[in-house]
């Protein structure tokens, strides 16, 4: 169907768009920073410039929930440009950013800082803020700031930042509930883990498996379990970060079941490593949560096709080759980059059928994109949409390089893996950002907020049926009794 000016900026011709109901050879048409066109190449108007895509595939551009470029705070790690970088050439057109940077993004003042290190972005971008015990009374203001989300730790990560308390939780659930804003949870149960690294510590536990002992699955199940309770008593919106065992999915399942408003990640660190990789690559693969046993590979993927887990992201989290490598698994600084290599290595999954590739589309663009409040505007190849596309060779095969990453971070896990399907092009709002393999390096501050087109809908009634009949039944009980 075509809404088309007379004369448009771009048409693409010759690809296969993809959506997550279907595969249909299309030509694409491009006026500005949005798409006014998508059908026979006849139904095209004139164009002041024609791309051929013959033999490729346009799938909107992913949307990746989960990324730290840390800056401010840790320059050396990565910055907003060279993170950006990294993700435009894969793929990649919106992120959402962390707020485990220095200073933590828990105030007007450091989001400020954020926001300015964010005009180097290839990329468009969503900030969440910090919910924590010290910045409840920030949330509205974070928000009129230019958030669009928010981040509890309960699980301790890099930064150390302390895990809210649960009154805290609580508290930050009820304000946000109203407002349909959604908070992610990195949702592991600090107090189990912190006594268990001290007894490892304590018995000399310095080797790379004493990381994955220290934060057993039950820590997820724990969290995520305290999470979903305080999500469903006050109708508050959450997001399970990176996703890591085959346990705990029984409690996403039954919460959506239910009702509850709750999205969950996974990245592709759980789904195709396991502890075999990190008894080979050590402190390169620590990570917060852990890399688990093999049995919980598949079910991850199996959790993705269900609809229990709703997306792909990738935690890109880089530090220095130095800070990855040390002999102490302790002192390895967790999490490596993801941002630039999720896209191949999912696509090879894809050409090994293990899903196709509109189940992809669901999970990199669509899925985030309508978690985030995006979807209609980014998330599909659509007339009206931004013109966000990620063009992909499904053929072509490679071996991924870490000294080929766009990121400061030259250390992955998935150096020497061979992959087949690569992202080409990246078109973001019209722009080129990556194309032909290469980064298109004026395009950098290119990227802007999300913030003023996230529409969230309107925040249904908090569940409390079930509690509230659980109680009856144990008063009936007790005066019984």
């Amino acid at each position: 169907m075509s809404y088309a000016p007379k004369e448009v900026d771009l048409v693409i011709r010759g690809a296969q768009v993809v959506s997550p109901e279907q595969i249909i050879p299309a030509s694409v048409a491009i006026a500005g920073e949005r798409i006014v066109a998508v059908g026979h190449d006849d139904c095209m108007p004139p164009a002041r410039q024609e791309m051929r895509a013959d033999g490729l595939f346009l799938l909107p551009g992913a949307i990746d929930s989960h990324v730290h470029f840390r800056d401010p705070g840790y320059p050396h790690k990565e910055t907003w440009k060279t993170g950006s970088a990294a993700a435009a050439c894969g793929g990649v057109t919106t992120v959402f950013e962390m707020p485990n940077t220095n200073p933590p993004t828990g105030t007007l003042e450091a989001l400020a800082l954020k926001l300015k290190a964010a005009e180097s972005s290839y990329v468009d971008y969503g900030i969440h803020g910090l919910l924590g015990d010290d910045t409840i009374a920030n949330l509205e203001q974070l928000l009129e700031g230019g958030v669009s989300s928010f981040k509890a730790f309960v699980g301790n990560t890099f930064g150390n930042l302390p895990a809210p308390t649960d009154g805290a939780l609580l508290e930050g659930f009820e304000i946000l509930a109203p407002l349909g804003i959604r908070t992610v949870v990195h949702a592991e149960n600090s107090s189990i883990m912190a006594r268990r690294q001290g007894q490892l510590q304590a018995a000399g536990r310095i080797d790379p498996l004493a990381h994955l002992d220290a934060r057993p699955a039950v820590a997820e199940i724990e969290a995520i379990g305290r999470v979903l309770t305080l999500a469903e008593w006050t109708g508050a919106r959450v997001h399970i970060a990176h996703h890591s065992a085959a346990d705990s999915l029984f409690l996403l399942r039954q919460a959506k079941a239910r009702g509850v408003d709750v999205t969950a990640e996974t990245c592709p660190q759980y789904m195709l490593l396991n502890t075999e990789h990190m008894r080979k690559l050590a402190g390169v693969m620590r990570v917060n949560p852990p890399i688990r046993e093999p049995r919980h590979n598949q079910p991850l993927w199996d959790a993705l096709v269900e609809g229990v887990l709703d997306m792909i992201a990738t935690d890109h989290a880089p530090h220095t080759p130095e800070e990855k490598t040390r002999a102490n698994i302790w002192e390895c600084d967790c999490g490596f980059p993801g941002v630039e290599t999720q896209m191949p290595l999912m696509l090879t999954e894809i050409n090994k059928g293990r899903a196709s590739l509109m189940d992809y589309v669901k999970w990199s663009s669509v899925n985030p994109a309508k978690a985030w409040g995006l979807y209609g505007t980014k998330g599909v190849i659509a007339v009206g949409a931004h013109a966000d596309i990620a063009f992909v060779d499904m053929a072509r095969a490679g071996t991924l390089s870490q000294g080929r990453l766009q990121s400061i971070s030259k250390i992955s896990p998935w150096h020497g893996r061979s992959v087949q399907g690569y992202p080409i092009h990246t078109l973001l709002r019209g722009r080129f950002v990556m194309r032909d393999g290469h980064l298109v390096t004026d395009a950098a501050g290119w990227g802007r907020n999300i913030k003023p087109i996230q529409k969230m809908p309107t925040p249904k009634p908090r569940n409390t049926e079930h509690y509230s009949g659980a109680i009856v039944k144990a008063s009936a009980h007790e005066s019984q009794s």
